[in-house]
């Protein structure tokens, strides 16, 4: 299976945000990222792992 990578608008949209916020999240390195050049790119397997690591992280401080 091909690895998908996304970009920030398909960022905000697989994680139901605006790029307004993928944008302040890169630049405050809370979301896993890379660059290709000047242009901010997403692995869908990293972030689904980010998004695991936070549902977990949230259960731990219930």
């Amino acid at each position: 299976m091909p690895i998908k990578r996304l970009d920030v608008k398909q960022a905000a949209d697989y994680l139901g945000v605006c790029t307004d916020t993928i944008y302040t999240m890169v630049k405050q390195k809370e979301i896993p990222h890379f660059r290709l050049r000047r242009r901010i790119m997403f692995s869908e397997e990293a972030l689904n792992d980010w998004i695991r690591q936070q549902e977990a992280d949230h259960m731990e401080a219930i």
